[in-house]
């Protein structure tokens, strides 16, 4: 299985509620919308403030996406489906909606 985990921050502008609800209700059945559904695909909000967070500067995302392909051939044939026809443009434009997208940072991992 490969797994891609997702390291997303907000845009400034918006609370972290409206945030959430974006995500759900707009940005998830876009990209579901444009490409099959990964096997795993899980959103992870941070719990600012909650005693058991402790407060870091570095801590520089609102939401950890997971998404879980098969292998690597799905993973690719995945992003090629979501670029496909306008399908690139058309998630760009939505994530500029609720994203800050310079700060997004995505890497591949080994799950153990």
């Amino acid at each position: 299985m490969l797994k891609v985990m997702a390291f997303l921050s907000k845009r400034e502008d918006l609370e972290t509620r409206a945030f959430i609800d974006y995500y759900e209700n707009n940005h998830v059945p876009l990209i579901r919308s444009l490409a099959p559904t990964p096997i795993g695909y899980r959103r992870n909000y941070l719990h600012r403030g909650d005693e058991l967070n402790l407060e870091d500067p570095s801590i520089d995302f609102d939401v950890v996406t997971e998404l879980h392909f098969p292998d690597r051939e799905a993973y690719l044939a995945w992003g090629a489906a979501l670029s496909r026809d306008d399908g690139g443009e058309q998630v760009a434009t939505d994530e500029a909606r609720f994203l800050d997208r310079p700060r997004t940072r995505a890497y591949i991992v080994e799950e153990h």
